[in-house]
């Protein structure tokens, strides 16, 4: 009873590689695949994460462009509102506020105060979602 309870410690599992028949070439070519497979998915990969660092880059940068023709804007402003009213410079405050959060905010902060917005404000998101959904349709609907 007792040479039944005990494992023979020298055999192989038969689903471990070195058990295979030796003429067994089947597992060997699918093995070569699933490897080909793998190394074209991490290269795949690397493509994608370079494209994705290249469009942060970008969007860095038009970001930049950005808060530089939002302060022209500003100063526009400010020098043509003697001529107009009040309005017109907390208007040209207003855009030179919004100058400097987009130059000294990045993406992922850009993105973290929008999802802040969003779940402080459900409502008004999901209705300016649907006008703003309402206008690209109409938007698209004339240059069919």
């Amino acid at each position: 009873m007792d040479d039944f309870n005990k494992q023979s410690t020298s055999q192989q599992p038969y689903w471990k590689p070195e058990n295979r028949i030796a003429g067994d070439t089947g597992s060997g070519a699918g093995t070569a695949a699933r490897m080909k497979l793998a190394d074209k998915a991490a290269d795949m990969k690397d493509r994608v994460t370079d494209f994705g660092r290249k469009a942060v880059d970008k969007l860095d940068d038009s970001r930049l462009t950005a808060a530089e023709a939002l302060d022209a804007t500003a100063t526009t402003l400010h020098s043509r509102g003697d001529q107009l009213s009040g309005a017109a410079h907390s208007a040209a405050d207003k855009v030179h506020a919004t100058a400097n959060y987009v130059r000294n905010t990045d993406l992922k902060g850009m993105a973290d105060d929008v999802e802040d917005i969003l779940k402080r404000y459900p409502a008004q998101a999901l209705a300016t979602a649907a006008f703003l959904g309402f206008l690209l349709g109409r938007a698209f609907r004339r240059y069919e």
